[in-house]
């Protein structure tokens, strides 16, 4: 599929310099709460910094506007990429954080992703194979209601080994639900060893296409792709 670039020049510049600032940011934060998964909190910033300063309607000071778009971080053990940037658009500091990580009693941050504590975060998730399905929940609702706001969801790639997320795939094309976007951090990694050693799931694309997903593969770390990708929804 070729991808129109729609995004201008400025934009592509800001989100890659605030995207160098978060991992910097990122890594400062890790370093002092002395915990974290590093490579899958890196190999989804651009990502993230594309959803969260220019294609999600959400605004992080009122997080649960009805009208907002959802994004669940199904990889919920990469929570600490999404604390770094609701930092950085001002919901809490980093000392506050550093403060409030893994405390007893006290905690506001942990290191998989908790709704209970942080009111930012869209899901608890963390044990895997689980965010699309709620993502997918979300999208019937929504369309249900026939509300304006869409539903963005991020996988592991390792994760979609999880039977879970296929029937969630399915049901999502069989329902056609175009308020869902699915996105897979496909940084070929997971905890155990390289994804294709472990349970090899290529041809993602094919798959996900004989399921009747509209399906784009880009460098996540190439900002104009990113931009185009988002920009073709």
């Amino acid at each position: 599929m070729h991808l129109e670039l729609k995004t201008d020049e400025k934009t592509i510049d800001f989100l890659e310099a605030k995207s160098y600032k978060i991992r910097k940011d990122l890594l400062g934060f890790i370093y002092r709460i002395g915990m974290g998964h590093l490579g899958g909190e890196l190999s989804m910033v651009e990502v993230a910094v594309a959803l969260y300063y220019r294609y999600l309607n959400y605004d992080v000071h009122e997080p649960c506007k009805p009208d907002r778009d959802r994004f669940v971080l199904s990889k919920g053990h990469c929570s600490e990429t999404l604390y770094t940037i609701f930092s950085d658009l001002g919901a809490y500091t980093m000392d506050y954080m550093v403060e409030h990580f893994e405390t007893l009693n006290t905690a506001k941050f942990g290191m998989h992703c908790n709704r209970k504590y942080c009111e930012q975060i869209e899901a608890s998730t963390g044990s895997l194979g689980h965010g699309l399905s709620l993502a997918l929940g979300m999208a019937l609702a929504g369309r249900k209601q026939k509300a304006p706001w869409r539903v963005f969801v991020m996988t592991g790639d390792g994760e979609l080994e999880e039977g879970s997320n296929w029937e969630a795939i399915m049901a999502a094309g069989h329902f056609g639900l175009g308020n869902l976007v699915l996105i897979v951090d496909k940084n070929g990694l997971q905890m155990t060893g390289p994804t294709k050693e472990v349970m090899n799931i290529d041809p993602l694309d094919e798959k996900l296409r004989a399921f009747g997903w509209d399906v784009v593969s880009i460098d996540g770390h190439n900002m104009r792709e990113v931009c185009a990708a988002f920009d073709s929804l």
